[in-house]
């Protein structure tokens, strides 16, 4: 008697991964870094050339990850293409720093904010001022973190990671649908404020060329927009989210190009279209002394009551945000642990849904303890600069694959190749130097209380004893098998 297959695990289609790479990058950086990135530049026309110019370096690195993405669709992302490029050693160190730096980093700092801006509707409990100061943990070298600040938006922040976690261990099929649903109600409430700051009556075309008596000239102002560039980048991360997830696509090879195709330069149109508006509602001067430039630009068009309609965009847009990040980068932790270079238990699949669900709940725990740990800046800070030198290491291997697999089926391949590449590596590699000695000459004169970059060095530095004991382990079982 023949015993009945078990039905495969669902798939994703088209339209929710594009849903994942919009609702992974529209989180809360184009609601709040516009008004810090205004304070360096000084300039309307400069704040949105930048926008528009981190837009273009992301969509050449999301085309050029595209083309590993339908060489090697298996879920995992960079993890798989950092092994075909470099080796398990490599592989396992951005494996270890997503889960150690990146990826938790990164939901832990959207989940803060959102519960931040759910504050608005709801009045979270607090510890005194005395009790704050009191429970810290310092790290020399490093700064202090105060475990207690802002502990009722902390707590909440734990519960929407746990709440998702839970909701994506359970299926894939609810995840994604959660997710589309997100993305579209948030893309279609950004259309709303953009609408409504245009045709409020009040904007001016004045305001979009204003620029203040303080901003940098010449060789300054290329400083301060690598600086800005920061910001940008911290709001356009997420694109790579899809390729994590390709093992959980439909037909990965034709999908995930297509998917970032498409979503990609939407996310660069909604971007800047929200960064035209904020300039003409708001000039320079007063968007750059602005605590949260979305509702100051909203309000100074649309009245006091915009107030409320901002805090509600930015809780639906972090919500979706924090679900398609965390759906996708447990996938990581997921294929690194079932290599046999993690501990087991997150490489085991939920029977029946096929979901990582042990993975998401390693990752909601870590997640927490960053939520715990310290401010939105210095997260946001740690995992752009620690993703960003991974994706200058992908880059390269990107290059030694076209000469070492020449040959090897290639659906996709990356548009302007190599001159696209070029300006994007070497972009990159500028970018990263730049922050780097910015961060430690801001720390020198005490402007920065946390050397950002060098912790997440510092935390992806600390997994090599780690490899080395997976590794061996494994070749130990190896041997006797």
């Amino acid at each position: 008697m023949n015993q009945p297959q078990a039905s495969a695990p669902p798939k994703i289609g088209l339209h929710t991964a594009i849903s994942v790479t919009v609702g992974s990058v529209i989180g809360s950086g184009i609601f709040m870094k516009p008004a810090s990135m205004a304070a360096l530049l000084g300039s309307a026309p400069m704040l949105i050339a930048v926008w528009m110019a981190a837009g273009v370096l992301t969509l050449f690195g999301a085309l050029l990850f595209a083309e590993a993405g339908a060489m090697f669709p298996k879920a995992g992302g960079f993890y798989v293409y950092l092994q075909k490029m470099f080796g398990d050693g490599m592989a396992f160190l951005f494996g270890w720093s997503a889960f150690a730096v990146i990826n938790t980093s990164a939901v832990a700092a959207i989940a803060f904010i959102c519960a931040r801006y759910a504050g608005y509707f709801i009045t979270f409990p607090q510890v005194s001022e005395s009790l704050q100061q009191s429970v810290h943990v310092h790290i020399p070298f490093l700064g202090t973190f105060y475990l207690l600040q802002r502990l009722g938006e902390k707590m909440f922040a734990i519960v929407i990671v746990l709440l998702l976690a839970w909701v994506n261990a359970m299926s894939l099929k609810a995840g994604g649908r959660l997710q589309l649903v997100t993305a579209i109600l948030k893309v279609s409430a950004i259309g709303l404020l953009v609408f409504g700051i245009f045709f409020s009556g009040n904007s001016s075309v004045e305001n979009l060329l204003s620029t203040t008596p303080q901003r940098p000239m010449g060789w300054a102002a290329l400083t301060a927009g690598m600086v800005a560039l920061t910001g940008a980048f911290m709001a356009y991360d997420g694109w790579q989210c899809i390729m994590y997830m390709a093992g959980d696509v439909r037909n990965p090879q034709k999908i995930l190009p297509k998917s970032i195709m498409l979503a990609v330069p939407s996310i660069i149109i909604i971007y800047v279209a929200v960064n035209v508006a904020y300039a003409s509602a708001l000039p320079i001067a007063v968007m750059a002394q602005s605590s949260l430039v979305a509702s100051d630009a909203a309000s100074a068009m649309m009245g006091a009551s915009a107030g409320g309609f901002i805090a509600a965009l930015i809780v639906l847009s972090t919500f979706g945000s924090v679900n398609g990040n965390l759906m996708s980068t447990a996938r990581v932790t997921e294929t690194m642990a079932a290599d046999g270079l993690f501990f087991a238990a997150p490489g085991r699949l939920r029977p029946g849904s096929g979901t990582p669900a042990n993975a998401l709940l390693w990752h909601a725990v870590w997640i927490s303890m960053f939520i715990l740990s310290g401010s939105f800046d210095m997260l946001a800070d740690m995992f752009t600069f620690s993703t960003w030198v991974f994706i200058i290491i992908c880059a390269i291997g990107m290059i030694r694959l076209r000469i070492t697999m020449p040959h090897h089926p290639r659906p996709y391949k990356m548009w302007g190749y190599p001159y696209t590449l070029i300006a994007f590596l070497a972009f990159a590699l500028y970018y990263v130097v730049n922050t780097l000695v910015y961060e430690i000459m801001a720390y020198r004169a005490g402007n920065l209380p946390i050397l950002t970059s060098l912790l997440g060095v510092a935390l992806t530095l600390a997994g090599l004893p780690i490899y080395w004991f997976f590794n061996r382990k494994r070749s130990t079982k190896s041997k006797t098998v």
